[in-house]
């Protein structure tokens, strides 16, 4: 990607752990993901960590879609194939919009890391109430691949030819 002279704007990124076995002391996937976002110049707004319950996941992220202040969502577990895995099924019925190619751009990417293992994730992503939600494989390296590879210059407002970050905040007028 290129960047141009537009400048950084920062968004407010909340982190939700999906997870039956988890708690937030042992969320390394949510450090990490908490890590690269203040570390690209973002502000976390929220995090959490819920069981893989549909109606948990939608009743945080629903408080997080209605919070003017929140911009992004990143949710990271349950996109698997186990029995427990919902986040798809929980948070599809929520978007607006879905982004079509972010699943297949992130398996694309993690192919490299895993080989055909990548089939197995569901990650996808979408627009609800003007906030953006992906989500992500709960594995510490997926979520890093997913920042590193596409989620830091999509959420960044150099990047060209296009981000989301306009769609977001606005057009800058500096």
């Amino acid at each position: 990607m290129t960047k141009s002279r537009a400048p950084f704007r920062p968004l407010n990124i909340a982190v939700l752990t999906v997870s039956d076995t988890r708690s937030l002391a042992e969320d390394t996937s949510g450090d990490a993901l908490v890590s690269m976002l203040t570390q690209a110049g973002h502000q976390l707004a929220q995090r959490g960590l819920v069981k893989d319950d549909i109606y948990d996941m939608r009743s945080v992220t629903s408080q997080w879609i209605a919070n003017k202040n929140v911009h992004v969502i990143i949710i990271t577990g349950g996109t698997g194939f186990y029995s427990r895995d919902s986040t798809p099924e929980a948070m599809t019925p929520l978007f607006d919009k879905k982004i079509e190619g972010f699943g297949e751009l992130f398996r694309q990417v993690s192919y490299d890391e895993i080989g055909t293992s990548t089939i197995q994730s569901r990650a996808v992503a979408g627009l609800a109430n003007k906030t953006l939600v992906f989500c992500l494989p709960g594995s510490t390296s997926a979520c890093k691949t997913a920042w590193t590879k596409i989620l830091a210059d999509q959420l960044d407002a150099t990047c060209r030819p296009c981000n989301f970050v306009e769609m977001l905040l606005g057009p800058y007028k500096g």
